[in-house]
């Protein structure tokens, strides 16, 4: 090789010597921001064997106890969770409030007066009329869907108590939930504007316990507030046998729930701050408003608490690439208040991803996401390091919700659902039997591995998961 052609290879060598060395910098940082998934199997493993989350629900559900959207319990249990999180050790702990409106239930009874007299067991859904001072008693309607109502000539209706009937079948996703849920969201309204005097539902719930379920509802434009109320489930059984002897069923009720104005509620807020604030929000977390008649352990107690010990332990991991905020929201259960208050609060910041735990707390069995498609790599990784848990991906992209951050979701940021076994969750939901009894400790712990895992993962993942289109 002559002189002249060795220098030119002397100078490509150097060319490239540099270009890699301005490359190789970035290197670490990138290997320190994305670790290999089997990084992630020690901290998966030790979440297997977690105590906080359980300590959490027992004390939230002990020190507070129920914890309906409004109330001074509920307010109560705010200032306990700014305590809590900052003894945990957490950043930036605060309480962001928000107004909603306030409903008392009062007392609910009810009786068959003829042809057979005797006693229901119901209880009165969220914004529920009071009866007169001395009581209603009217016939009974029967139908056995909320389309059949809907079909139903006013003539048939006025005056009377229409009774809807139905049944939920259990499922592993809960997916009947929102075939069956219409029936109490909007089966009140449709009985107001044909005329009802007032209505009942077979409580939407998948139990045979005489217990009933309660439940949000609120009146359309144009019904006008009548009372409505969720029988349980063997009463159901009893009215319809009672109905299929002919003759006509007349039944008295007394309810005195009432509106009355305003109440302050409000998100509690947390951080474990990222080493790069520009990176982007993960926002996880659960909602801390319960029922009144239970004490709110499977919903959602235990779904803050979830949240809560993962974020700890990455936290105690050492500082993740991006920012994880933790959000306790209050009054979902009357209406997503608080995922509301938190997209309005927080609309212009930067968010890469929402997560929440809103489904009891037996074991998480899939994943789903709604990420952009040049994120979808980043998901198999992240179904790599969830497998070993029994998890597994479910449905196509763009199917993971929740429900408060079904609210924050409309801006069109990226979700990932960790989804919990619901075979027995509406056995439990909204009643007086959602107690601490029914959490399993160690499927508690699976949960706090499983949301351990993907905050590993997604809180130091430099790949950018949206945009998505909102929803």
């Amino acid at each position: 090789m002559g002189s002249g052609s060795l220098a030119s290879a002397t100078m490509k060598i150097l060319h490239r010597i540099a270009l890699l060395s301005a490359v190789l910098p970035s290197l670490p940082a990138l290997a320190q921001a994305v670790a290999p998934v089997e990084d992630v199997a020690p901290l998966r493993a030790a979440a297997l064997g977690d105590s906080l989350a359980w300590d959490i629900t027992e004390q939230l559900t002990t020190e507070i106890g129920p914890r309906q959207a409004g109330s001074d319990a509920e307010a109560r249990a705010r200032d306990w969770a700014v305590a809590k999180l900052k003894a945990l050790g957490f950043a930036n702990v605060r309480i962001e409030t928000f107004e909603v409106p306030w409903w008392e239930r009062g007392t609910a009874k009810a009786r068959v007066v003829a042809p057979f007299p005797q006693p229901l067991t119901l209880t009165a859904l969220g914004n529920s009329a009071a009866t007169p001072s001395k009581g209603l008693t009217a016939e009974v309607i029967a139908f056995d869907s909320l389309d059949a109502l809907r079909a139903a000539a006013p003539a048939s209706i006025k005056g009377k108590i229409v009774f809807v009937t139905h049944r939920m079948a259990a499922t592993q996703d809960g997916s009947h939930y929102g075939v069956v849920g219409a029936i109490r969201r909007s089966g009140p309204s449709v009985a107001s504007k044909l005329g009802a005097a007032a209505i009942m539902i077979r409580s939407i719930g998948t139990d045979n316990h005489r217990v009933p379920h309660t439940g949000s509802q609120s009146w359309a434009d144009g019904a006008t507030p009548i009372p409505a109320l969720a029988l349980a489930n063997p009463d159901a059984d009893q009215l319809e046998r009672i109905l299929k002897r002919g003759k006509p069923v007349m039944v008295s009720l007394e309810v005195t729930a009432k509106t009355a104005g305003k109440r302050m509620s409000g998100n509690v807020i947390a951080e474990v701050p990222g080493r790069d604030p520009a990176a982007g929000l993960v926002v996880i977390g659960g909602h801390l408003d319960s029922w009144d008649e239970g004490t709110g352990a499977i919903d959602d107690a235990s779904g803050v608490a979830i949240t809560t010990a993962a974020a700890k332990r990455i936290m105690d991991a050492g500082q993740p690439l991006r920012t994880i905020r933790l959000v306790w929201f209050g009054s979902e259960e009357i209406g997503l208040f608080g995922g509301a208050a938190y997209r309005e609060a927080h609309r212009s910041e930067k968010h890469h991803v929402l997560a929440e735990s809103d489904f009891g707390a037996d074991r998480v069995w899939r994943y789903q996401t709604t990420v952009s498609p040049e994120a979808l790599p980043s998901m198999k990784r992240l179904g790599a390091a969830l497998a070993p848990l029994g998890i597994v991906a479910g449905g196509k992209n763009g199917d993971a919700s929740g429900s408060d951050i079904s609210e924050i979701q409309k801006l069109g940021i990226p979700v990932i659902e960790l989804a919990q076994d619901g075979t027995r969750y509406f056995d439990l939901h909204h009643t007086a039997d959602d107690t601490l009894d029914k959490i399993d400790p160690a499927q508690l712990r699976q949960n706090v591995a499983a949301w351990t895992t993907m905050l590993s993962v997604v809180a130091n993942d430099p790949v950018d998961y949206g945009p998505v289109a909102p929803r």
